[in-house]
């Protein structure tokens, strides 16, 4: 008899965890979204393969982790081509590109942009025994210049340098090894990127052009699909707050960006 109000209890206590389970199952137990982002293996110091943990880091990395955890997403960083980027997006295998990727009109046409994250130009490079004080790209008329593939450099010279030819390469890395060993009289790429490899690779005989007046300054963007509107404004929010409490700063001093 005295076990009888035990027993009661006891149902009621289950009872009432059951129901916590199934309410529990509503928002308090949604499952955090997961997002494959898309980052380049060569655009040190924004996104590189780091061969000792086999995986993409840099500031772009961080920061989209960091937004991630400041909107609360998780991010699930892939290893993806410069030229395969947009491609990638577009066809569903990845859905956020987080890299050195430039925001640009034709861009804007296939994606959208974040808020611009990081401005910058471009860069000219030559070899390190040419002191000519270049201004501009048409100063080298007749010449074989390079640029990265998928990069908007390589068009815009196209269209309006009188170049012998210009050379399409795989990274900067390989510009910047054809530019040590005279192969081509210039190379042009993302300066910031430039600047670091230069400062990490003392053996390249090849230097940035100080007098070197850009013609394609831009600033960086996180791209999203365009039907991706909640993503891009989830990723907006949270960038302004990093930007404004000092997170994207120490991101971009991490890796010697300011």
């Amino acid at each position: 008899m005295k076990l009888q109000p035990t027993i009661r209890l006891l149902g009621r206590t289950l009872a009432g965890a059951a129901l916590a389970a199934v309410a529990c199952c509503g928002p308090c137990g949604a499952q955090i979204p997961t997002y494959n982002v898309g980052s380049t293996p060569t655009g040190v110091p924004f996104t590189f393969l780091d061969v000792k943990t086999n995986t993409i880091q840099g500031a772009m990395v961080d920061l989209i982790t960091a937004i991630g955890d400041d909107a609360g997403f998780k991010v699930v960083v892939q290893a993806t081509p410069f030229s395969a980027l947009i491609p990638s997006l577009t066809s569903n295998k990845i859905d956020i590109i987080s890299a050195a990727m430039l925001i640009n009109a034709s861009r804007k046409e296939v994606i959208d942009f974040s808020d611009p994250v990081f401005p910058y130009p471009e860069g000219m490079v030559v070899n390190s025994d040419d002191n000519t004080p270049y201004k501009s790209f048409t100063e080298l008329k007749g010449q074989v210049v390079g640029a990265q593939v998928g990069t908007v450099y390589i068009d815009f010279l196209k269209k309006n340098g009188d170049f012998a030819e210009v050379k399409v390469y795989d990274s900067l890395a390989d510009i910047l090894r054809d530019v040590s060993l005279g192969r081509i009289k210039a190379g042009f790429g993302d300066e910031p990127i430039l600047k670091y490899q230069l400062s990490q690779n003392p053996g390249f005989k090849a230097k940035l052009v100080p007098t070197y007046e850009p013609k394609m300054s831009g600033s960086v963007g996180i791209g999203v699909r365009k039907s991706d509107t909640e993503l891009l404004n989830k990723i907006n929010v949270s960038l302004a707050r990093l930007r404004a409490n000092g997170t994207l700063d120490k991101i971009l001093a991490k890796w010697h960006l300011r």
